[in-house]
């Protein structure tokens, strides 16, 4: 069987396709700048090539996909016939606690969240659509980042507000990066051998957005996101964690929309407001190694907050067997991951540092032999998952 992954952004689209007997990538790549100037389809695998084209939108970007697929000279298959089915990563799934096959039912159901992810949920939707008016009997499977937190007890989820906007609204903790925790969780039981039915983890997806993921037998039990992706850590744009208080006296003062407000807090704060260099966290710690005290300040807070977190959900646990560390930073910045855990070793938390700094990108047991919890870097692979869930959801068929 073979399995096209999509991930559609606002301008963008990732794609992969696999072939599910052995999980190899035929084709790969990612499609940006749509709706905008030097649109192109950048080809990663089986060739790495730019093709240039005009893109209006997503439907657009889709075609030229299909039509480099089965390139004579770029393509991975001779027809589109050769594709099963298509997976979707969908950010936003609401209350849907799997994936699921997207039916018109299931649409109208998964539609009703939209308002709670109105720059992800949207542009999942021009896919999904633009595949139907291409293909129109192919079946699509919505992944969702948001599933593998619905095992979240109430406590965990709920906020301390009136019950009836939980009701009206569904304002409750969802939780996201689902995806990427859940391949880590399962990877590294394959990895480091243990039954994740028995063991208690604390996922670590740290990069340009992060969150962490405390994990009980099994099933996640709290994470650090909420209603949407801005709660918790701070992030590349991000403010994460802040008093209420504090947005609504900037709004008065400044007198600011709720859009205005929004764009602050996810687009101009996190690590590019506190160090004044960049939201990319290689950049900032870059001008912190070059004796940029504002880059060494965020990069202090940046870490503050995780251990802050981790330090909660070895709480909310009752202890950790292990701690997983994946995404941009989690795999390659050794710095940030070693800051992360200093002073934890009350905890039985102990890294070595050689066998940390030698982890770049690969698969790694970064503790020390006599550390009470296994601390390791697990590499995502999200759209693989996305796959495996695709044609698992299509096989029962």
């Amino acid at each position: 069987m073979k399995v096209l992954v999509l991930n559609c952004g606002s301008s963008s689209i990732k794609y992969k396709l696999y072939d599910m007997d052995d999980n190899s990538v035929l084709s790969a790549g990612n499609i940006v700048r749509i709706g905008l100037p030097r649109a192109h389809l950048k080809l990663k695998v089986p060739f790495e090539r730019k093709v240039y084209h005009d893109i209006p939108n997503h439907e657009v970007g889709l075609e030229l996909l299909f039509r480099l697929l089965t390139d004579k000279d770029l393509g991975s298959i001779k027809t589109l016939d050769e594709i099963d089915a298509v997976g979707h990563r969908i950010v936003h799934g609401g209350t849907f606690t799997e994936s699921v096959e997207l039916t018109s039912s299931v649409l109208r159901e998964w539609k009703k969240f939209s308002d709670l992810a109105p720059l992800h949920n949207p542009a999942s939707l021009l896919g999904i659509e633009a595949v139907s008016k291409k293909l129109p009997f192919m079946p699509q499977v919505g992944v969702f980042d948001t599933s593998f937190h619905q095992t979240m007890p109430e406590h965990a989820y709920m906020y301390a507000i009136p019950r009836k906007y939980y009701q009206k609204y569904n304002i409750r903790r969802y939780g996201f990066h689902g995806t990427s925790h859940r391949y880590v969780l399962h990877r590294a039981a394959e990895y480091l051998g243990f039954n994740v039915e028995e063991k208690k983890v604390i996922s670590c997806h740290i990069g340009n957005g992060a969150s962490l993921a405390a994990i009980k037998y099994g099933k996640c039990v709290d994470t650090s996101m909420g209603l949407t992706p801005l709660e918790g850590l701070i992030m590349g744009t991000r403010s994460g964690d802040i008093d209420p208080s504090a947005i609504l006296y900037i709004m008065d003062k400044e007198k600011m929309s709720i859009r205005e407000a929004s764009n602050l807090l996810n687009k101009e704060s996190g690590m590019l407001a506190l160090s004044g260099v960049s939201s990319d966290m290689a950049e900032v710690a870059k001008a912190e190694a070059e004796g940029n005290r504002r880059a060494r300040v965020a990069n202090r807070m940046y870490n503050y907050r995780i251990k802050k977190y981790i330090s909660a959900y070895m709480g909310a646990l009752g202890g950790a067997d292990y701690i997983l560390f994946t995404a941009g930073v989690g795999e390659h910045q050794w710095e940030m991951r070693q800051r992360c855990t200093e002073g934890l070793e009350f905890m039985g938390i102990k890294i070595d540092e050689e066998k940390n700094k030698a982890a770049f990108g690969v698969e790694a047991v970064i503790s020390t032999p006599d550390s009470k919890v296994t601390v390791a870097v697990i590499p995502t692979d999200e759209e693989l998952l996305v796959a495996q869930d695709t044609y698992h959801v299509i096989s029962k068929h």
